[in-house]
């Protein structure tokens, strides 16, 4: 491999590559496609624009949701957001892939952003990655429907639907009792100063498919309350709320508090 298209921070690469197998050594061939790789797509994420790592799945129709975050980041001014899906790959047979690409693409991002909407797939691994040092601090996620277990924690249509749909999804119980559940549900968020109806939830509910609604894990609901709770998630229920939520996530105005 020509030594000019060795990157200067060639040892930083090699130190997150460490990082994500653990130590294990890469041969020859190994290292010349990391750093072709990095030499190929890291160094769009050493410019001065403000880059973002987009996470979420890539099946239909969850790909289109993916999209509008995509497309919603990079209308801001100097800001660059990408899925590791449109980059090239690697080529690591031997290894897992996958980790090395995500770590190196972490590593150099400034922002990480999840779009999540179900508890299963690839998305969810990665929701495990950016909810631990190093790449929590500059982690935002978006998931669909979530809310914390109590009213208490309502703010906004998003969380009352959220918690409308974990009622219609509950297989235990009956549908006189979802309906009870649901007025129920409504007083308790007009108590907390939202203004939506009983009717109002059950005609948002009925406007789902049957396979397009989303269910987490207590596993899951506890990652994004701890992003809750440090003020890096958003959640919503319709796409056009989804376009809303982005605002959570810095402009590239705002230095990077992970930076900091």
């Amino acid at each position: 491999m020509p030594e000019s298209s060795v990157p200067p921070d060639a040892d930083e690469i090699k130190a997150v590559v460490d990082e994500a197998l653990h130590g294990l050594e890469l041969d020859f061939d190994e290292v010349a496609k990391v750093l072709n790789f990095a030499d190929s797509e890291l160094s769009q994420l050493q410019t001065p624009e403000t880059t973002y790592y987009v996470l979420g799945s890539y099946r239909d129709p969850y790909i289109r949701r993916l999209r509008t975050v995509e497309n919603e980041l990079n209308k801001r001014l100097s800001a660059y957001a990408f899925v590791m899906g449109d980059l090239q790959e690697i080529g690591l047979d031997r290894l897992p892939e996958f980790r090395v690409r995500f770590h190196l693409l972490a590593a150099y991002a400034d922002y990480l952003v999840g779009v999540y909407e179900q508890d299963g797939g690839g998305e969810i691994t990665e929701l495990g990655k950016i909810s631990e040092t190093p790449y929590f601090d500059k982690s935002y996620v978006l998931p669909r429907d979530y809310c914390w277990m109590t009213g208490k924690n309502f703010d906004g249509k998003a969380d009352v639907v959220g918690a409308a749909m974990a009622i219609y999804c509950n297989d235990d119980l009956s549908d006189d009792e979802k309906t009870d559940k649901l007025e129920s549900l409504a007083a308790e968020a007009q108590e907390s100063g939202i203004e939506v109806s009983e009717e109002a939830l059950i005609d948002a509910v009925d406007e789902r498919e049957e396979d397009d609604t989303v269910s987490y894990s207590w596993v899951h609901l506890n990652e994004f309350r701890l992003f809750e709770l440090h003020d890096r998630c958003q959640p919503w229920v319709e796409e056009s709320e989804l376009r809303g939520s982005v605002d959570i996530v810095p402009t590239p105005s705002r230095h990077p508090d992970w930076e900091e």
